[in-house]
């Protein structure tokens, strides 16, 4: 049962709420371009109070399209962590063509949002997720010239969607490679956002749910969910993670709470453990880890995911409640025997 905490008549209208015009050219990024947003359409924006001025930003850029929105801020409506989605937001999707999902995580609240999505899939609606969106990464990622994205989104994606084999090196100590069969889809997440799949942003990254996994991988740079805010950048107590059967095997690092933590969210179910996600990140606006998922992942590079692997999109046949993102740094990639990065710089053009 979800508890109100506001008045409808007293909830604060994102119209209202100032923030730093810095914000404006990322939030004209992702309505004009990323969601492509029309005069004639009805926005979601769902948000919270750590989140609002950057909610207010893209609101403002809505208006200025002509297009109409209905703002929320969470602690408005249910206590939080969410226990569930609350009935009024999810009946608000329902009505909308596009949704913003600005919104710091806080912990064992995947299932909202696995809440809000399935409403998002089902009405093929153009969704923009950016959970721990900040202003750095407004002023960052969300600067980017996603149109270059896509372009280099859709090179990668045409190598891998018929590729057997994907390794992964790095000098601190990743070895890691992927098996694929064709059962499983790779997906492209550049940024540009269609009804068939909505996506991160900042956008800029291909993955898909690997169906073999196995080697070492060295997070030196980020982990996800509420670790990422908790731990932040792992460069001088990286976690390693070794990998048997697409299963963590063990880890280890000098940082024995986060390893504790990192175990117990990674044994939440009979899947969490499992490597539910493969992604090569290709927003080459992004050139340094800040300590925030949301724009780390999507560095050029390759990050793994332990958990729930996007079965709608990649047609995987299982399913995980928990869904941890990990990012190393300075990769070598290989794609069967195509080397197309190194030391996390594209080289296509050396790659033929």
């Amino acid at each position: 049962m979800i508890q109100a905490l506001a008045n409808p008549s007293k909830m604060q209208k994102l119209s209202t709420i100032h923030f730093n015009p810095e914000l404006s050219e990322g939030a004209r990024n992702a309505v004009t371009v990323c969601l492509r947003v029309k005069p004639n359409e009805k926005v979601a924006i769902i948000t919270d109070e750590a989140s609002k001025q950057i909610a207010a930003s893209i609101a403002r850029e809505i208006e200025s399209v002509g297009a109409q929105y209905q703002g929320w801020i969470l602690e408005e409506h249910a206590s939080r962590p969410l226990r569930s989605m609350p009935r009024e937001i999810l009946d608000d999707l329902e009505a909308s063509d596009v949704s913003v999902y600005a919104v710091f995580a806080q912990p064992n609240e995947l299932r909202s949002r696995m809440e809000m999505v399935d409403v998002v899939n089902r009405r093929k609606i153009r969704h923009a997720h950016m959970v721990n969106i900040t202003e750095r990464i407004m002023q960052e990622g969300m600067r980017a010239d996603f149109l270059k994205v896509d372009e280099i989104s859709t090179k990668v994606w045409d190598i891998v969607r018929v590729a057997h084999h994907v390794r992964a090196v790095t000098k601190a100590g990743t070895d890691i490679s992927l098996e694929m069969n064709g059962r499983h889809r790779w997906v492209k997440t550049s940024g540009i956002i269609t009804p068939e799949r909505w996506g991160n942003l900042p956008g800029g990254e291909v993955f898909t749910a690997p169906e073999f996994v196995k080697g070492t991988y060295v997070i030196d740079g980020v982990v996800g969910d509420y670790l990422c805010a908790k731990y932040g950048h792992l460069r001088d107590e990286p976690l390693t993670v070794h990998v048997e059967r697409s299963r963590i095997k063990e880890i280890f690092g000098n940082n024995k709470e986060l390893e504790d933590e990192f175990w117990k969210y990674t044994h939440t179910d009979e899947n969490s453990d499992r490597v539910g996600e493969f992604a090569i990140g290709t927003n080459i606006k992004i050139h340094e880890i800040i300590g925030n998922i949301l724009q780390d992942e999507k560095i050029p590079g390759v990050h793994l995911a332990f958990g729930n692997p996007y079965a709608e999109q990649t047609g995987a046949t299982w399913f995980s409640s928990t869904h941890l993102d990990v990012v190393g740094t300075k990769f070598d990639v290989w794609v069967d025997d195509r080397q197309i990065m190194n030391e996390g710089k594209f080289i296509f053009d050396e790659a033929g």
